[in-house]
């Protein structure tokens, strides 16, 4: 490739992809990640003031407040929930027991009773009303702090003094306050702890008339909520939070992003504690690296593939030509030159195309030419064998009916062989008109000429011209005809009608039924022809249109015919376009075909 424009084009076109290509890695593998988790947080940040907003306007409803927690879960994929100013979750009616204080002990909380919630002590799906520690009366040993008169209870001990449930998060601050339990809790002032003796008089857990709360089946989230009331009254500076928050938290190699935001809520502080997984970030952005392999692979073949393209715009039109004409030369004129230009190129293109046309033309014909000739020979082959192989058992049968008759060996039987020869002639006259009508469809020059009639009336003429046939059999024929008119060429399907008729008188046992039926079905009629009291086989069932066919015991040559008729009514009904088929049925054997009746 010479130095020039070309050349040019495609150092310019590869030097500018591969600049964006690395200028889009970068961006997205050291700034993506961060973008995302701006971005994510902001969104959340922005969703906590309505969510603010329609928590104050729920009123307390604990039900409206679970349903905007999980509608935000879904909308952010952020876990959400409100607290009080002594970091107990609201809306936990559903889920406490409530223990009746001993008389007699010297506490400073108020009320002769505590309620107890459960969410922070146990999971909800952990424990049902059979379990044994809550059952009404039990004696149990409440274990908590006093802030302003108001107990929060973290170890709830049965009568025995074992721990029946802990809030891990409340005792692991107290063993920080109180390294050493050498000497009771209560006697350290930085640590207000009480112990206090009762029996449970209610409990109250989740059951399936009410469903549980959305967030307490988030025990990641109901542990970090737990985690915030400890430091929020049994932190070292024990300050309450002033603005949003914002906390980092990685748990099992996952990052987490704790947002907590003070709220007034009725005259009441309290607080909002969302979470939210940057697990996501992570995915993506290992997936932006891991695709960003195969994006270089396809960025190298894009840019090849564009210097390609501008190198060859120019000789494009020389090219497509070149291309059309090769294909023209090997005979294939599926593509056209699709040059539109208006000049010599433009003109010399149109003149290809219609070259192309010709010569498809021309060459379509001669193909049908061809194929017509072929079709004619294989008919002539097929003729030729046929008529061989079927005149060979009658003329050994003349043969021998002359050489006994010459002989002069029973003479006194000279008339039988002489009538068997003239029938073994009237049989291959047959099958010689039948062998010639076959060849006639099958050489594909044949044309059928359609016409309008009722098929009932043709029927009728057919029954009344084998009448005899049926009375000598004694047989009975029953008719259900439609007076429909169908388009179809009336003496071929005549042909058909007498030929399936003759069929079943000719396998039907003496006084046997054969019914007729000619019904409408949805724009065409079904003509049927059923005789009672034999089967064909089922493995000759495709069989019996093929020519000389033999293979049914009942279809021997002594019964007649020449073993065309059905391989003739098959062309007939092919060249008609028309569906048709045989079947066994419960009493014998049906013969089937549809025609188009007359709009």
């Amino acid at each position: 490739m010479r130095t020039g424009i070309v050349f040019k084009l495609f150092l310019l076109t590869s030097a500018l992809c591969l600049f964006i290509l690395a200028v889009i890695f970068v961006g997205q593998t050291v700034f993506f990640k961060q973008f995302y988790v701006n971005k994510k947080v902001d969104n959340i940040q922005a969703s906590l003031q309505s969510f603010e907003t329609a928590y104050a306007n729920s009123g307390g409803d604990t039900h409206a407040i679970d349903k905007l927690e999980e509608e935000f879960y879904r909308k952010h994929n952020t876990w959400i929930t409100t607290v009080d100013k002594l970091g107990n979750l609201k809306g936990t009616d559903d889920f406490y027991i409530e223990v009746k204080l001993d008389p007699d002990q010297d506490h400073s909380i108020a009320g002769e009773t505590i309620t107890v919630p459960l969410y922070s002590l146990v999971g909800a799906e952990e424990i049902s009303k059979k379990n044994p520690f809550l059952r009404e009366g039990e004696r149990v040993i409440l274990n908590g702090i006093t802030v302003d008169s108001a107990a929060v209870t973290y170890r709830v001990g049965l009568g025995n003094g074992n721990i029946a449930w802990e809030n891990q998060q409340m005792a692991k601050k107290e063993h920080e306050i109180i390294p050493s339990f050498d000497n009771p809790a209560e006697e350290h002032e930085e640590f207000p702890s009480y112990f206090l003796y009762g029996h449970i008089t209610k409990v109250q857990l989740p059951d399936g008339n009410r469903a549980s709360r959305f967030v307490y089946s988030n025990h990641l989230f109901i542990d970090r909520v737990k985690e915030f009331q400890a430091n929020l009254l049994l932190g070292k500076e024990k300050k309450q939070p002033v603005g949003l928050q914002m906390i980092d938290y990685e748990e099992n190699d996952v990052k987490y992003k704790i947002m907590i935001d003070p709220i007034i809520v009725g005259g009441e502080p309290a607080y909002v504690i969302a979470m939210t997984s940057l697990q996501p970030v992570d995915e993506a952005v290992q997936m932006i690296q891991a695709y960003y392999v195969y994006l270089i692979l396809f960025v190298m073949i894009l840019i090849l593939l564009l210097s390609f393209y501008y190198s060859k715009r120019i000789a494009r039109p020389l090219l497509l030509i070149n291309r059309t004409t090769k294909k023209i030369a090997a005979l294939d004129f599926s593509e056209k030159i699709s040059i539109a230009s208006k000049d010599e190129i433009g003109d010399l293109s149109q003149t290809i195309n219609e070259l192309s046309d010709t010569l498809h033309s021309h060459i379509k014909q001669l193909r049908q030419d061809i194929e017509k000739e072929k079709q004619l020979e294989n008919t002539r082959k097929e003729f030729i064998a046929g008529v061989s192989h079927e005149l060979k058992t009658p003329l050994s049968v003349i043969k021998s009916c002359i050489s006994i008759v010459r002989d002069g060996v029973a003479s006194h039987k000279r008339e039988h062989y002489l009538e068997a020869m003239e029938n073994e002639v009237n049989r291959m006259d047959m099958l010689i008109v039948d062998m010639l009508e076959l060849a006639k469809f099958e050489s594909g020059t044949y044309k059928l000429k359609l016409d309008a009639f009722f098929i009932d009336t043709v029927i009728r003429q057919i029954c009344q011209q084998l009448s005899l046939e049926l009375d000598k059999k004694q047989l009975q024929l029953h008719t259900d005809l439609a007076p429909v008119e169908v388009i179809a060429n009336q003496h071929r399907i005549e042909q058909v009608i007498t030929n399936f008729l003759t069929n079943a008188i000719r396998y039907s046992p003496e006084k046997e039924s054969i019914s007729i039926t000619a019904m409408e079905e949805e724009g065409s009629v079904k003509v049927c022809v059923e005789n009672k009291g034999v089967h064909i086989e089922k493995q000759h069932v495709e069989k019996i249109w093929d020519r000389f066919y033999r293979g049914e015991p009942s279809r021997q040559r002594s019964k007649g015919g020449t073993g065309l008729g059905l391989a003739i009514c098959k062309k007939i009904l092919d060249l008609h376009g028309a569906a048709y088929g045989v079947a066994n049925t419960a009493e014998g054997v049906l013969f089937y075909f549809y025609l188009p009746k007359k709009v």
